[in-house]
């Protein structure tokens, strides 16, 4: 009988998964090189993530550039790198780039990725004796600030006819938020996949609501301004995309073996990887940067702005370039793979 790994020996991997949907965070030191060439693609990237797809999908041979990696344990700071033009290109959720836009930062969404979000939950423990998100009125909340977490949790509230100010938001990371939720000290947990699965595949809760049908389900690839100035890192940012794209495509029809890449890269068992695999990679469909796009994130922003999160009126429409949209289908329309295979 396998044991049952303690919630904190769990979570020791998790730590270097605060993903792209993450809050404050620090970056990570770790970095390697792939390809050949006279030109260096600098990549943004997260444990188990761009590059152990591409990796495991075999798309990065014959490269006539090199990429270097350089690791992050969340979207803020690698979008600060992606400012500072540490980092080209680089792979975030749908809200540090509201974020970033609104501090004004130097970067620009080149491609994008639309799919479920059943991965984002609010969870509770299993002796909870709540049952709908409106009741969550009064009661304590664990979340990421800045993270697409954190959006889905005022967007629920929001459904439920509450607001955040109705309850008390505890904002921690992951591993705090793991032992505060573990311990009974929140009521709740607003988070994202692999601690969803994580939790659910370990029996420490349930699914309160998801942000399925609440929010957008984007992930973006993220450029430097300075970048994209630059005709041979342009094409290299191309090619780079177009790789991406097939990687993702790969894993549809190889999810058991995705799965034990990306829990040999980070740690994750492997029955919490499929479970994650299987209820937020498989649904990701490449999709144009368009207005629709630009509309949803828009209204991100907007929400945050108001909240007085967002220190002023961010028009997400300056921070993307639509260059490599190519034949890609509409944002919103995009056919999830379940519904095509």
């Amino acid at each position: 009988m396998r044991r049952r790994l303690a919630p904190a020996a769990l979570l020791l991997p998790f730590a270097l998964l605060l993903t792209a949907c993450g809050g404050n965070a620090t970056a990570g030191t770790g970095s390697d090189t792939d390809g050949k060439g006279s030109l260096t693609l600098n990549v943004g990237d997260q444990k188990g993530g761009s590059a152990a797809i591409l990796h495991a999908a075999g798309e990065l041979k014959n490269l006539d550039y090199k990429i270097k990696w350089s690791t992050f344990t969340s979207g803020p700071p690698l979008l600060e790198a992606v400012n500072a033009k540490a980092v080209d290109i680089g792979g975030v959720g749908n809200t540090p780039p509201v974020f970033a836009a609104g501090a004004d930062s130097k970067i620009t969404v080149v491609a994008a990725w639309h799919g479920t979000s059943k991965g984002d939950a609010l969870l509770v423990p299993n002796g909870s004796k709540l049952t709908d998100p409106a009741q969550l009125k009064g009661r304590s909340v664990a979340v990421a600030q800045g993270s697409s977490a954190h959006y889905q949790l005022v967007a629920s509230l929001k459904a439920a006819g509450l607001s955040l100010s109705d309850v008390k938001v505890k904002y921690l990371q992951p591993a705090d938020a793991l032992a505060a939720f573990t311990s009974g000290k929140v009521d709740a947990w607003a988070v994202w996949d692999p601690y969803t699965s994580q939790i659910l595949q370990a029996k420490q809760g349930r699914v309160l609501t998801t942000g399925d049908g609440i929010t957008n389900g984007l992930t973006f690839q993220v450029a430097s301004p300075s970048a994209l100035k630059d005709p041979k890192k342009v094409a290299a940012i191309k090619d780079y995309l177009e790789r991406l794209r097939r990687a993702y495509k790969w894993v549809y029809s190889h999810e058991s073996e995705w799965a034990k890449v990306w829990a040999k890269e980070t740690g994750l068992p492997e029955d919490v990887a499929l479970a994650a695999v299987k209820r937020t990679y498989t649904t990701r469909v490449a999709v144009a940067v368009d207005q629709q796009l630009i509309a949803s994130e828009q209204q991100i922003a907007d929400t945050f702005t108001q909240l007085k999160l967002i220190p002023r009126k961010v028009d997400f429409g300056d921070f993307t370039d639509p260059r490599f949209n190519g034949g890609l289908p509409a944002s919103t329309t995009a056919p999830r793979p379940s519904e095509t295979n």
